[in-house]
């Protein structure tokens, strides 16, 4: 469930799934970052302000969530990434990829978008993938839909979630929508046979996710024929929410080169 704060609702402009939360649009380098399962465009506004004003930080805001409530929610991987590549901007500044858990397939299908068909005239220069495993991942193990109760029982699995979402009908009526249409996006999803990008690619993990082992997150490697860096920081599936600043230091060493070009 998403955890972002009221102050993350100022958007500086960048279109309907885009949100700029930071007047960082100068940048020489720009950062696109996908939420989670149920999570929302405002999760990154700390990061955000961290690579802020040397990255142009561009959250994704998925349809059924937040000031886009009243749409219908995307219940595929291909929906999702689909709409992100229509309005990624087409400026020509270098830009990468960060995704988490679900993000990170959908910023991985963005990637494959952009490489097989130049949408928007480029590809990413960089692909950081975090929480995520390179090949198909079923919730609890099953292929199909799951229920509301199996839904609430691996987010506690997963931990990061406020103890009060789960006590409370309201919120779980406001936020479960969002939820089932993201863990169908999930289960139906079918990861491409052998293939790779050309640009390198970043995973990182908690050293005590429950879902993700180093070994898991290491296959990444094989989804690129450019470089593959590994990173285990301290935490659990959402060792983002206490490593902002480690993240934001990975990131941007990672996106120097791009930046300084």
């Amino acid at each position: 469930m998403d955890r972002g704060t009221a102050q993350a609702s100022r958007n500086t402009g960048a279109g309907v799934w885009l949100r700029r939360y930071h007047d960082s649009a100068s940048a020489p380098v720009r950062l696109v970052c996908f939420p989670f399962a149920g999570g929302s465009a405002s999760y990154w506004f700390g990061l955000s302000g961290l690579l802020s004003p040397g990255v142009d930080v561009l959250a994704v805001q998925y349809p059924g969530r937040q000031d886009r409530h009243k749409e219908p929610c995307l219940e595929s991987v291909a929906a999702l990434a689909d709409g992100v590549v229509e309005q990624l901007p087409s400026d020509g500044k270098p830009f990468a990829l960060f995704g988490h858990s679900l993000g990170a397939i959908v910023a991985f299908e963005v990637a494959r978008r952009l490489r097989d068909s130049g949408t928007r005239g480029s590809s990413p220069v960089h692909l950081f993938v975090s929480g995520g495993l390179a090949r198909p991942y079923r919730p609890a193990g099953r292929s199909g839909t799951l229920d509301d109760a199996d839904i609430l029982a691996h987010l506690r699995v997963m931990g990061g979630t406020d103890e009060r979402f789960f006590l409370s009908p309201e919120l779980q009526e406001l936020i479960l929508p969002s939820l089932r249409a993201d863990y169908r996006a999930v289960a139906t999803y079918e990861a491409p046979g052998p293939e790779r990008l050309d640009c390198p690619v970043t995973a990182l993990i908690g050293d005590a996710d429950e879902r993700t082992s180093p070994e898991e997150a290491g296959t990444w490697r094989e989804r690129t024929s450019a470089e593959f860096d590994l990173r285990v920081l301290p935490g659990g599936h959402f060792y983002l929410d206490t490593c902002q600043e480690q993240v934001a230091a990975v990131v941007a060493a990672a996106l120097a080169g791009p930046a300084g070009a």
